[in-house]
């Protein structure tokens, strides 16, 4: 049966994505566990190509994504050690989860109507297409399952932000290449590329792409990196013999060559508080963070939230990009109206989530993941995926209390912080990769481990001191009832 490849992308594209198998194999027999899992999804995302994939029938496409994904899954399943082979409970995290699997079906058969505006037909949704959906799903969110299962252990937190920082270091490399000589790397190695460079350019010269998406999903992966330098410079911990503080400082720098204001501010901002700040404050930050990306789109219905503020404070320090936040709350608004019409289980996927003139032609931009997600699969989808990149982070904020270690309760701290922003960069852009869900996931299945070794530990207590307590408490005539003498 033959796949039927991305146009645009040579054959090595092709190849690159089909050996990824044969590295995750060389990664697992090479490597420990915890690292080979994290590296065989973060490679991935580093080194294959974006926005190609191979399609053969009757089976989800194949690209960067889900081949990392089914890679790091059968290593798991097949090597995993044997402490890390225990099951974890359902509760919300689960719920949330089937929910986000399961929805898209339900949207399907909710959408099984024709649209017709102007000259444009957006056909009905039926069950084929919700099914297609359930299974891109769950492999989106396979990651994530890997995360939560089998790195739980602190050093498998450190592990995750050691590679992190490591991957920032050598991916400034070829970043720098590209901020001077604009991003042609992946024209050069797979024949296409996968943004557009008049939106690369940025004050006078380009963001580097790499092997992203765009400028703008590397930009964010290197104050990622930059978050992570900074925890282990605070931990005294080196980045394979690269001095942590001398690497933050370095990555920052890149950083700012990329020419991304945002990830800037999470890198500047984040990056003091990793720094200077205790573990609780971050993870305060992390919880007020998350909280905004949850009750986004009630602020706007309700008008609660400053946009007008925010586009008249950019309009002091530059007018055109004031002018592009304007357009960005205005496309919301009228996506946010048509959601409004099927606002439980969204108008599913062929673009029937966007708005259209009455020529037909296509007048929406949709850029932030939160407004295509509501769109798409409506409200419950967006609580369903939104609720899973919150509540790792809220339940860290209990589970650090029950760390003694200050070495452990920064590096949680820490990603708890980086799934934070992960979480409200997907307002603006929308960014989530397999590497982000396992991120999340890891985050998840720490908290957890972290509370049921808490309630082993107060149950050992207690059995230890019910086997002390008859030598104490036994009345005097019952012991004698027992003794020796008396059988």
């Amino acid at each position: 049966m033959e796949g039927e490849a991305s146009a645009t992308a040579n054959w090595f594209a092709n190849v690159a994505l089909l050996s990824w198998p044969a590295v995750a194999v060389i990664l697992y027999r090479t490597r420990p566990f915890s690292e080979a899992t994290v590296w065989t999804i973060l490679g991935a995302l580093l080194l294959l190509p974006s926005q190609v994939s191979i399609k053969f029938q009757m089976i989800p496409a194949i690209d960067k994504s889900s081949i990392s994904s089914f890679c790091a899954l059968v290593g798991c399943f097949l090597l995993a050690p044997r402490a890390k082979r225990t099951s974890v409970g359902f509760g919300l995290a689960g719920l949330l989860a089937t929910i986000c699997i399961l929805g898209p079906v339900i949207t399907s058969l909710l959408n099984n109507d024709n649209v017709v505006i102007g000259g444009r037909l957006l056909p009905a949704v039926g069950l084929y297409d919700g099914i297609s959906a359930l299974l891109s799903q769950l492999i989106f969110l396979l990651p994530f399952f890997i995360g939560r299962r089998f790195l739980r252990e602190a050093r498998d937190v450190e592990a995750l932000l050691l590679a992190l920082a490591l991957a920032g270091l050598v991916y400034s490399l070829p970043m720098l290449f590209e901020v001077r000589m604009s991003p042609q790397l992946s024209t050069w190695i797979y024949g296409y590329f996968p943004s557009s460079y008049a939106g690369e350019m940025r004050y006078g010269g380009y963001r580097p792409v790499v092997f992203m998406n765009n400028g703008l999903v590397a930009a964010f992966f290197l104050s990622t990196s930059v978050l992570a330098a900074v925890v282990l410079w605070r931990a005294r911990s080196p980045i394979h013999r690269f001095p942590a503080g001398a690497a933050s400082a370095y990555l920052l720098m890149v950083l700012i060559l990329c020419k991304s204001a945002g990830a800037l501010v999470y890198a500047t901002v984040l990056g003091f508080l990793v720094r200077f700040t205790k573990p609780i404050t971050q993870v305060r930050v992390a919880v007020l963070l998350v909280s905004i990306a949850m009750l986004y789109p009630v602020l706007r219905v309700t008008n609660l939230f400053p946009d007008q503020q925010l586009v008249d404070l950019a309009s002091s320090f530059n007018q055109e990009r004031a002018d592009s936040l304007k357009f960005r709350f205005d496309q919301e608004r009228q996506l946010l109206a048509h959601a409004s019409e099927r606002f439980v289980f969204g108008w599913g996927r062929h673009g029937r989530n966007r708005v259209y003139e009455e020529s037909g032609r296509d007048a929406s931009i949709t850029d932030g993941l939160w407004i295509l997600t509501l769109g798409q699969f409506g409200f419950a989808g967006f609580i369903a995926q939104f609720g899973l990149l919150t509540l790792p982070v809220i339940r860290a904020a209990t589970a650090l209390k029950r760390i003694n270690k200050m070495r452990e309760k920064m590096l949680l701290a820490a990603l708890a912080l980086i799934v934070a922003a992960t979480a409200i960069e997907q307002l603006p852009n929308a960014s989530l990769t397999a590497w982000s869900w396992l991120l999340v996931g890891a985050l998840l299945g720490r908290v957890e481990e972290i509370r049921l070794t808490r309630s082993r530990s107060r149950s050992l207590n207690v059995f230890q001191d019910e086997l002390e307590r008859p030598k104490a408490s036994v009345p005097l005539r019952e012991r004698a009832m027992f003794s020796p003498a008396n059988r």
